[in-house]
């Protein structure tokens, strides 16, 4: 588990295509001297397990699947966002990330602020009631608030039922892959687990 709070970034050095999985190295602004087989580190949001290390990067591997629910975010030079899992002694800054990438969105707008960049990001239709005023969303590894939705329940007349808007902060902007955002850009989203199993247990046997 994750909490949606960047460790650091890393560089994507290397991709190829292997037995019908993505191999991806990844070279962090800092290697962990901890660093084990097996572990999982969340990557642009995706939950990822560490196949091969050395001192100064990491190798992971991407199913069809994850290939295919993820932002194109793999290519070599392109920044990645890191998070090593949870341990049960830390500190819970953000919200429950599970790494588990729902799908993505679209990057319609950034306007940069005074203290802020405001990003409106739209969804595909099918997770737009999983949007909430003020409700929490990962986009690209990064625990970040809700700001404004539209439609039913809304809290903007100037959104679409699928949009939504973020106000990021400049220290988030600088520690993290979003510093060069801009619309066009195509990111990871995670929606929050709770409600999708709030909604399953509604839905799978109703309510008891």
């Amino acid at each position: 588990m994750f909490t949606g709070i960047v460790e650091q970034t890393g560089t994507v050095t290397g991709a190829d295509w292997f037995d019908g999985h993505l191999k991806i190295t990844i070279q962090p602004q800092q290697m962990w001297s901890d660093l084990g087989l097996g572990e999982s580190i969340s990557c642009n949001g995706a939950c990822l397990t560490v196949i091969r290390w050395d001192d100064r990067s990491f190798e992971v591997e991407l199913s069809q699947e994850s290939v295919n629910k993820t932002a194109p975010l793999w290519n070599p030079g392109d920044t990645v966002n890191l998070e090593r899992a949870m341990p049960a002694s830390g500190r819970f800054g953000g919200h429950v990330v599970t790494g588990h990438v729902d799908g993505v969105g679209e990057v319609l707008d950034v306007q940069v602020q005074p203290g802020a960049y405001i990003i409106k990001v739209r969804v595909p239709d099918s997770f737009a009631r999983y949007l909430i005023p003020k409700g929490s969303i990962t986009v690209n590894g990064v625990s970040l608030t809700v700001v404004d939705v539209g439609g039913p329940a809304g809290s903007s007349d100037d959104l679409n039922t699928n949009e939504f808007t973020l106000w990021i902060i400049p220290h988030t902007l600088e520690v993290t892959s979003l510093k060069g955002i801009k619309a066009g850009d195509l990111v990871n989203l995670e929606y929050d687990v709770l409600a999708k199993y709030l909604e399953r247990l509604t839905l799978v046997g109703g309510a008891k």
